[in-house]
């Protein structure tokens, strides 16, 4: 959803555009010049403004330069009869994203709106790494979701504290008897190859867990703890 303004002296194609735009989700208000904008919109949080150049008073292509002047991320789609090729240069060189010749559709000013709108809503990014959730034991990666005993579980959350994702032997076998208190040298190996392989599942590099001799393992993967 965008919060929208509107700049159009006609009153029917004012109330046309904000009925249709409401419709689609978004908050829109409406203004019958740019002064009007200036003067009552100072106090709105605008995403995009959608303007006719033959405004009264200070006219369209003005009003888009000072609007990219003053709020260079703003969405700006001017709507307009001037079809000429230097009408169209003028109107972008003035900040227009989009220059839209009249007579324009409600659904084309809508999905004009919606192309506008990836540049001024992206999507958020995928997170990276790994994502350890410790209450669902799950694992989450590039590949997908891995379920984890709740050995695994802890002891991903260890590593992911450790400094450098480094942990003693020792350490890993206070985590491991925390959870299981019958824990031998072995089932302590099998915990860490176990945990390797849905590591590898999910998406890391051939070897996610690296043993370090005479003294423990690290974890070689980003993780983060939910």
């Amino acid at each position: 959803m965008l919060s929208i303004a509107v700049v159009e002296d006609n009153d029917d194609l004012r109330a046309a555009i904000l009925n249709a735009l409401r419709g689609e989700g978004h908050h829109v208000v409406g203004f019958d010049c740019a002064e009007a904008l200036a003067e009552q919109g100072r106090t709105l949080r605008i995403d995009l403004v959608v303007v006719d150049l033959n405004l009264p008073g200070e006219d369209g292509i003005s009003l888009a330069r000072r609007l990219r002047a003053t709020e260079p991320e703003i969405g700006i789609i001017m709507m307009t009869a001037r079809t000429r090729t230097d009408d169209k240069r003028i109107g972008y060189e003035s900040g227009a994203d989009i220059y839209l010749a009249k007579p324009v559709s409600l659904e084309e000013l809508a999905a004009a709106i919606l192309a506008l709108s990836r540049r001024l809503r992206p999507a958020p990014a995928a997170p990276t790494g790994l994502v350890v959730d410790t209450g669902r034991l799950t694992l989450g990666g590039p590949s997908g979701v891995t379920h984890l005993s709740a050995s695994e579980a802890a002891l991903l959350a260890a590593f992911a504290r450790a400094q450098d994702h480094r942990l003693e032997t020792w350490q890993i076998i206070e985590v491991l008897e925390q959870v299981d208190r019958a824990l031998n040298r072995n089932a302590l190996n099998v915990t860490v190859s176990r945990l390797s392989t849905k590591l590898r599942q999910s998406g890391t590099a051939p070897r996610p867990i690296r043993a370090i001799r005479n003294w423990g393992y690290q974890l070689c993967e980003p993780v983060r703890l939910t």
